[in-house]
């Protein structure tokens, strides 16, 4: 299982221990070779000392002889250092790979294990670089296609207020909002935009007072605690001309390859932290549907990531598949109005009790979200270490 590669690669990560040395065998690595393995051993706990004799940096990787699969490593080792490589094989054959850092691959001879072994890893394909090109570039796509309709949103939201309608720009209000929070995963690609678009009064001077607060958050907070038409005009006005420049600067951002996995544990990190507490809700008490809009642009990071996922730990798409079905269940389910988590602050004004769709703080629907976000985010946190790329394992 995935775990137990990723164990075993974290025990590389750091220097030797010397408490259990005697059971761990020196290898050398540098100019004459990729290390020196027996020839011949049993099957089970293998642990390596390995030594970086060379003036480059360099990757250290078990794998089987062809380099399918990997099946523990040293993600970058130092010249001079030494880190500790750990695993539990089942028989076959292995090697070393070691990858340099001026571009050099050298192996190490085969290591023949014979016998059983409980536990042993599974191991997993390695990633070339350019293995992340077509989900980057279906994900752009998504967005590209779901920058109109939250355009459009944002527009209905300011013709409401600019006619002095604030009951239909409550109404309308969160439809623009959870356009924009489907697209969790590119917030780090979206750079100054996303703070002028969602960013919340924390960390500003005046907190939700402070003149330089825009977005839907400012708008919402508006909304929901009396502010007139006329202040709130300047806020949509705002918010759609935002949106109209990332519309029209998105061709030229760029979606990190290494931050979509990363990013389909993170939104949902984001998302625990902020909405399933309440701390993002400024009035409207609706955090429950953004968790929904999180859970959504989680999903299609997923999907366009599923079919590198799938041949390298199957077992782990299909509990990230649950999981994520199973807190879109949770949050449909019908629960009685209760006060919003996290509204019994009043963020420098008295706080509006709202329409009573969030639960209230502990209730069991919260509890049960929680409960099941946090296995889903326990799945997702293997992403990033499962599609690091590996271009020459």
């Amino acid at each position: 299982m995935l775990a137990l590669v990723l164990a075993a690669a974290a025990a590389g990560s750091g220097p030797a221990a010397a408490g259990d040395s005697a059971s761990a065998r020196p290898v050398t690595v540098g100019a004459a070779g990729c290390g020196d393995l027996p020839a011949h051993r049993a099957a089970g706990p293998v642990t390596f000392d390995v030594t970086d004799r060379s003036q480059l940096f360099v990757a250290v990787y078990l794998t089987d002889p062809g380099g399918a699969k990997v099946y523990a490593e040293i993600p970058w080792l130092v010249p001079a250092a030494t880190q500790r490589l750990s695993t539990t094989l089942a028989a076959g054959r292995y090697t070393l790979r070691c990858v340099f850092s001026d571009g050099t691959v050298r192996d190490s001879r085969p290591m023949a294990l014979s016998g059983r072994a409980a536990g042993a890893v599974a191991g997993y394909r390695p990633l070339p670089d350019l293995a992340m090109t077509a989900p980057v570039t279906a994900y752009r796509a998504w967005l590209k296609a779901a920058l109109p309709p939250l355009l459009a949103a944002s527009r209905t939201l300011d013709a409401d207020v600019a006619r002095g309608d604030l009951t239909a720009a409550r109404r309308d209000w969160l439809p623009a909002h959870l356009d924009y929070e489907r697209l969790g995963a590119a917030y780090n690609s979206f750079g100054d935009f996303d703070a002028a678009i969602d960013g919340t009064a924390d960390g500003l001077p005046g907190g939700v007072r402070d003149p330089g607060w825009t977005g839907f958050h400012a708008v919402e907070y508006g909304l929901w605690h009396g502010r007139p038409a006329s202040a709130l005009r300047p806020l949509t006005r705002g918010l759609v001309a935002e949106v109209r420049r990332l519309t029209a600067d998105f061709p030229s951002e760029e979606v990190d390859p290494g931050d979509l996995p990363l990013r389909a544990h993170e939104i949902l990190e984001n998302a625990l932290q902020f909405q399933l507490t309440g701390a993002a809700d400024y009035g409207s008490g609706t955090t429950l549907a953004t968790l929904g809009a999180n859970v959504e642009g989680t999903s299609e990071v997923v999907s366009v990531l599923a079919p590198l996922i799938a041949p390298r730990d199957p077992a782990l798409l299909r509990a990230i598949r649950s999981g994520l079905a199973q807190v879109t269940a949770d949050l449909r389910q019908p629960h009685p109005g209760a006060t919003p988590a996290g509204r019994t602050t009043d963020r420098n004004g008295p706080a509006d009790t709202g329409s009573g769709s969030e639960p209230g703080s502990g209730s069991l629907r919260t509890l049960r979200v929680e409960g099941d976000l946090g296995a889903l985010l326990e799945s997702l946190s293997s992403l990033p270490g499962l599609l690091a790329p590996r271009t020459s394992a």
